[in-house]
């Protein structure tokens, strides 16, 4: 891997740009190919800014993505093949995939099964338990960062919001990560430290949208994304995530918890045992990536459909805009 500042020049005899496949605010993509080879690549153009104060947040996000995949090499994480640096711009050069889950669960024309529900969650816990092992918290996972190439292989993407974690009391963490619609309870509360609880229910709030085929908690503001919380699992109770009454000054309608059983009418046993684990309030209780997969649910039939006879699209533009509001870029990668 590259690591050099280099000249245009040099960078396009060793890629070739074909199109933009994808458009930020901070950053530019590309789908392109290695001329040596004809591989497919990603071509992500980071614009940095000029700030004379030092690292701005621009600059912040590219350290972390690059540094997160840097160090991590799994076969359910995205690939990062080369770095160029010319002038303002921080040019990443990344495995391209042809699709991300989101368009899949909102493609009609796909059917899918429960074997292949299991198949993409395992996948999906498998590169999350990767980042979790070498102290990185992803702090953005949703359907449009997990990219799934043509062989039906499931990476993580999009680690512009990572951080590591190697001090377990880390304190002062931004509580503005992850897409509203994922983000676990006490990021809205506006906890200040947290740990990998955070990405655990980010997954438990995919894994209910791949069954629904429609998001599972959409909301507009922190308060409505809090109210639909509450309708769905019930308000907590001290009991429920003991501490929750000092958290805050508000007073919020007591919804009865439902039955998961009640909306998840298809789903088995373990299905809804994983889900409602995935999905608790308090985060020390909540599964850890390890927990999750070995749930009886990965070993209990339907076995996990092979990633190559996963369905997919029969024609793909993955950097759509996303539906999602997204908390990064416009692009999943």
């Amino acid at each position: 891997m590259s690591h050099l500042t280099e000249d245009d020049s040099t960078i396009e005899r060793k890629y070739v740009k074909e199109k933009k496949i994808g458009e930020g605010t901070y950053a530019v993509v590309y789908q392109g190919k290695e001329a040596a080879t004809g591989r497919k690549v990603a071509i992500k153009k980071i614009k940095l800014g000029q700030s004379q104060a030092g690292v701005n947040g621009i600059e912040l996000s590219a350290i972390r993505e690059v540094k997160s995949l840097q160090e991590l090499q799994h076969p359910n994480i995205i690939e990062l093949i080369d770095i160029f640096s010319h002038k303002t711009n921080l040019n990443l050069v990344l495995e391209y995939l042809d699709s991300d889950l989101e368009m899949i669960i909102k493609d009609k024309n796909i059917v899918f099964m429960s074997s292949d529900i299991k198949s993409w969650m395992l996948m999906t816990l498998r590169g999350l338990d990767h980042c979790h092992k070498n102290w990185i918290l992803h702090r953005d996972m949703k359907p449009n960062n997990l990219l799934v190439g043509k062989d039906g292989q499931l990476k993580l993407a999009d680690f512009g919001l990572a951080r590591d974690f190697g001090d377990p009391m880390a304190k002062n963490m931004s509580t503005q990560v992850v897409t509203r619609w994922y983000r676990a309870p006490e990021l809205l509360f506006g906890a200040k430290q947290y740990g990998y609880a955070v990405d655990m229910w980010s997954v438990g709030c995919i894994f209910a949208e791949l069954m629904l085929r429609v998001p599972y908690l959409p909301g507009e503001t922190d308060i409505e994304q809090l109210d639909l919380m509450f309708r769905a699992l019930g308000t907590p109770t001290e009991e429920d995530w003991p501490g929750f009454n000092e958290l805050t000054q508000m007073k919020f309608q007591k919804y009865p918890k439902t039955p998961l059983k009640a909306l998840f009418t298809a789903a088995g046993n373990d299905t809804l045992d994983l889900l409602e684990k995935m999905l608790s309030y308090d985060p020390n209780k909540r599964l850890t990536t390890r927990e999750a997969l070995n749930h009886p649910y990965f070993r209990n039939k339907p076995r996990p459909t092979p990633p190559g006879k996963l369905p997919k699209q029969e024609k793909s533009n993955h950097l759509n805009e996303p539906v999602s509001p997204s908390s990064s870029s416009a692009s999943p990668y």
